[in-house]
């Protein structure tokens, strides 16, 4: 059973319908990709704003009126000792009688995950500290490396654009040392914010990375311009994929910064052509409304590995249709559970929440129609709410 932070299971407390997750009641979740989780008090208009991948809702409506927003007060409400479907503003009230850390705590022990992939280069101000995040999960932290922010962070130290190459290179694999705590477990980017996923996925070679640097250095250092200059994200990316670890790349639904028809994983087919004989994994997270587009993928690169997070708390009780349809062709060996949570505790607990009715659902059906066992259930739930993660990342924190 899971335990929420009373003693009581997530079920007895009426926060998941008995039925569907029984074949995943038992199991603790690997969350192999999140972030953090606000260190200060939220007003409405700040819990809002972390309810959207937008900037907010437009004037006059509310980021409670969506799916989302109905589940936080359906399924959180409780965990704040709340009745179900509380109004938005007694929600808000009570999060503010109980103070963020009372609440961070409660929802992420409530949600049930064992340990934590942690993407913190991501507007981290204002949010826990991985050690921080770690103490009121109560669980094990690992970090996972943006190389974007790397790059950038390397470029503000000063370094002149003969090398900026490879000075990146060696940040990132000091970055990656497994000496570090918390252990890094995995490198991540943002190609698909910064530039789109249809670049040229080669390796640039160093005088292409020196002029790209060139031009842009003085821009950075001039008006802080985020790096996104396809030939040096290449190379940054490349240098992760030096590393050896995962390397986690962001897929379709996201914010504004990107356009979503460039961030389909169907781009990625040249960058798998090249690292399926490195081995090296490359995990694409998020992927809706493109889940099925990554499905193809990991069925035909062995190189390629998916998940369906971030959309799976926003959609709702829709839930079940789009883990659904990632299932119909992607291996049951190549899928992961994630949260992709950020900002918001409540997030960490919807992704969990969603995931174990939404995937657990999926299982009843296929044992009552006779499609699997129910051995072969359990088995292909277990996979993908941890066993798989627990392969494929080789320093999963213990």
């Amino acid at each position: 059973m899971c335990v929420a932070p009373d003693g009581g299971s997530l079920v007895s407390l009426g926060l998941v319908p008995a039925g569907p997750v029984s074949f995943l009641d038992g199991v603790a979740l690997v969350d192999h990709h999140c972030h953090s989780v606000v260190a200060q008090d939220l007003d409405r208009d700040g819990f809002e704003a972390l309810l959207t991948e937008g900037p907010g809702p437009a004037p006059g409506l509310s980021a409670f009126d969506s799916r989302l927003g109905f589940s936080v007060r359906r399924w959180c409400a409780p965990v704040l000792g709340l009745p179900p479907h509380a109004p938005a503003q007694d929600y808000v009230d009570r999060r503010a009688e109980l103070g963020a850390e009372a609440v961070s705590r409660a929802m992420l022990r409530a949600a049930g995950s064992d340990v934590l992939l942690v993407d913190h280069g991501f507007a981290a101000d204002g949010l826990l500290g991985l050690d921080g995040l770690a103490g009121v999960a109560g669980v094990p932290v690992g970090e996972v490396v943006r190389l974007e922010a790397v790059a950038e962070e390397v470029a503000d130290a000063g370094v002149d654009a003969a090398g900026f190459g490879d000075a990146v290179a060696a940040e990132v694999a000091r970055r990656t040392d497994p000496v570090r705590r918390p252990v890094p477990v995995a490198c991540k980017t943002v190609l698909a914010y910064r530039a789109g996923l249809d670049v040229d996925p080669h390796r640039p070679g160093p005088a292409a990375v020196a002029e790209a640097a060139d031009a842009w250095l003085p821009r950075r250092a001039r008006d802080r311009e985020p790096l996104r200059d396809p030939v040096l994200l290449r190379h940054g990316l490349w240098a992760g994929l030096d590393t050896g670890l995962p390397l986690q790349i962001h897929t379709g639904f996201g914010d504004p910064d990107e356009d979503l028809h460039r961030a389909d994983p169907a781009l990625l087919v040249g960058l798998a052509r090249l690292v399926e004989p490195l081995g090296v994994p490359l995990m694409l997270l998020h992927t809706y409304p493109y889940h099925r587009q990554a499905a193809w993928l990991a069925q035909v690169f062995s190189c390629v590995y998916t998940d369906v997070s971030l959309a799976v708390p926003y959609v709702g009780s829709r839930a079940p249709e789009v883990i659904a349809e990632m299932l119909e062709l992607a291996p049951f060996g190549k899928v992961l559970y994630a949260s992709d949570a950020y900002g918001l505790p409540e997030l960490h607990l919807l992704g969990a929440l969603r995931f174990r009715a939404a995937l657990g659902g999926l299982l009843e059906h296929l044992c009552a129609t006779d499609e699997f066992s129910p051995a072969d259930a359990e088995r292909v739930a277990t996979m993908i709410a941890r066993d798989n993660a627990l392969r494929i990342y080789p320093r999963i924190p213990a």
